[in-house]
C-alpha cells in the first residue's frame, strides 16, 4: 500500500467542512475590510527566502524544502507567504496602484520541522498584508481585522501577545547587550540556542526549552532599548487597540522567527493548545520590499496557521458547521429522473440534498437515509411522479405525508429548521 508522505495528511469529510467554513469566513471578513485575494506560486527561487526571511533563521537554515531543477536553478517550496507577496509587488509593478494596498492569501506552505499537535510539514496559512502605510493606524487595522475574524469564528479565550522590536538600527546594540548578559550562561543554553548565538541571537529569547526560558528571563527586554520613534509607534498601537476594546498582553521576549520584522510584532496563542502553541503571528516589515530590490514600501500583516486554528475551533461553531440538517431523496422503481428533479428543486432553495443512486429498495433506501443522518426523506415512485407528488418523511418522528411537488420546499423547510436550519452554504 502506498502511504502519504510523513508530515502530510488527508483532511477528510466532515472535517473538510470546517476548513471550507473558516476560509469562507476569511473571505467575508477580510473582504469587508477591503482586502483582495492574491494567489502566489508554491515554488519560488530559493534566494527570495534567503534574502527576505533571513539566512540565519531556522526556516532558511533547517526547514526549507529546496531542490535543484533540471536547469540547475535552486527552487524552494514556499515556507511562508509574506516574502512571496513582496516579490509579487515588485515584479508586477503593484506600486502603480493606489495605496495602501490590501491583500490576503490562503494556501499550503512547507517546512521540514518537528511534528506536533496542529503542526505538519505541509500546513496551510491564511494571511493578510497591508502595504504602503507606515502609521500605527495601519498596524491597528490589521490587528482589528484579525480580532474580528477570530470573533466571528466564536473565539473568546485567545490571547494576543504584543512586543516592540524597534528599528533595524536598534538591533546591533541590543544584540551586543544581550550577548553580554547571556555570556556567563552560554554553555547552559540548548544546542539550538548555542547555534543561534552567532547566526540569530534574538531567537534565543524565543526558545521554548524551559532551561533557556529561565536564563533569558533575567535579560533586558528589547522594548526598553528601542528608539523613541519606535516606542512612540508601538505605544500608539496599544492605545488605539485599548480604545477599540481589543485586549493585548505585553510579551517582552516575543521576537518572531523572521528577520524582516520591526517595531510591532504580535502572536495569538490558544489556551487549548498550550502557552507556547502559536496559531497566528505577524508584525511590521517596512524594509522587506526594499531589501528585495524594490522601492521603500512599508508593510504590516499576519499569517494564521489554519491547521491549528481548525484544531481549536469553539465547539459551538463546529456544531453549527457540521450538524447541517439535510434531505435524502429516495426513488422507488423507475423514478430516478423524478428524484433528481425534486432534489434540484430543493437545492435551488438552499437545502442540502442527497439522492439515493445505488438502486436500493424503498426499505433499504430509508435505512441508508437514517444511517447518513438525514433529517428528512423524500420518497418518490412512478405513481407519485405521474401525479406530481412526493412523500415527505420526518425521520425523527417516523411520520410522513404526501405533498405536491410545488409544495415540497414549504413542507421540508420547517422540519429542517426544527433541527437547526437549512444549509448555510458551508
Amino acid at each position: 500500500m502506498i502511504r502519504k508522505v510523513k508530515g502530510t495528511r488527508d483532511i477528510l469529510p466532515p472535517e473538510s467542512r470546517l476548513w471550507q467554513a473558516v476560509e469562507a469566513e476569511a473571505v467575508r471578513t477580510f473582504g469587508a475590510f477591503g482586502y483582495d485575494e492574491i494567489r502566489l506560486p508554491l515554488l519560488e527561487p530559493t534566494e527570495l527566502f534567503v534574502r527576505g526571511v533571513g539566512e540565519g533563521t531556522d526556516i532558511v537554515g533547517k526547514e526549507m524544502y529546496t531542490f535543484t531543477d533540471r536547469k540547475g536553478r535552486s527552487l524552494t517550496l514556499r515556507p511562508e507567504g509574506t516574502a512571496g507577496v513582496a516579490r509579487a509587488y515588485i515584479e508586477n509593478g503593484l506600486g502603480q496602484r493606489p495605496h495602501p494596498l490590501r491583500l490576503f492569501y490562503a494556501g499550503p506552505m512547507f517546512r521540514y520541522e518537528k511534528m506536533q499537535r496542529g503542526r505538519y510539514r505541509q500546513f496551510s496559512q491564511i494571511g493578510i498584508e497591508l502595504l504602503g502605510a507606515a502609521t500605527p493606524e495601519a498596524d491597528v487595522e490589521v490587528l482589528l481585522a484579525l480580532h474580528t475574524y477570530l470573533g466571528r469564528l466564536g473565539f473568546d479565550d485567545l490571547v494576543i501577545l504584543l512586543n516592540d522590536l524597534g528599528d533595524p538600527e536598534d538591533r546591533a546594540p541590543y544584540v551586543a547587550r544581550l550577548k553580554e548578559e547571556l555570556g556567563p550562561h552560554r554553555e547552559a543554553l540548548c544546542a539550538d540556542c548555542r547555534r543561534r548565538w552567532d547566526e540569530n541571537p534574538l531567537r534565543i529569547l524565543d526558545c521554548k526549552v524551559e532551561r533557556c526560558r529561565e536564563i533569558v528571563s533575567g535579560t533586558t527586554p528589547i522594548a526598553e532599548t528601542v528608539s523613541a520613534e519606535a516606542r512612540a509607534h508601538v505605544d500608539r498601537v496599544r492605545e488605539l487597540l485599548e480604545t477599540l476594546g481589543v485586549a493585548v498582553r505585553p510579551a517582552p521576549r516575543l521576537v518572531r522567527g523572521l528577520d524582516y520584522y520591526m517595531r510591532t510584532v504580535f502572536e495569538v496563542v490558544s489556551p487549548a493548545l498550550g502557552e507556547h502553541a502559536v496559531i497566528c503571528g505577524g508584525g511590521r516589515y517596512d524594509r522587506l520590499i526594499a531589501d528585495l530590490g524594490g522601492p521603500a514600501v512599508p508593510g504590516v500583516g499576519f499569517a494564521i496557521g489554519e491547521d491549528r486554528l481548525v484544531d481549536v475551533l469553539p465547539e459551538a461553531y463546529c456544531r453549527r458547521v457540521l450538524e447541517v440538517p439535510f434531505v435524502a431523496v429516495v426513488p422507488v422503481g423507475a423514478a430516478a429522473a423524478a428524484a433528481q428533479a425534486l432534489a434540484q428543486r430543493l437545492r435551488e432553495a438552499g437545502v442540502r440534498t442527497e439522492v439515493e443512486v445505488s438502486g436500493r429498495s424503498l426499505r433499504a433506501g430509508l435505512k441508508w437515509a437514517a444511517k447518513t443522518g438525514a433529517r428528512v426523506a423524500v420518497i418518490v415512485g412512478e405513481d407519485e411522479a405521474a401525479r406530481g407528488e412526493a412523500v415527505v418523511r420526518d425521520m425523527a418522528a417516523g411520520e410522513q405525508r404526501t405533498v405536491t411537488v410545488d409544495a415540497l420546499v414549504e413542507a421540508v423547510e420547517p422540519l429542517l429548521e426544527a433541527d437547526g436550519g437549512a444549509d448555510d452554504g458551508h
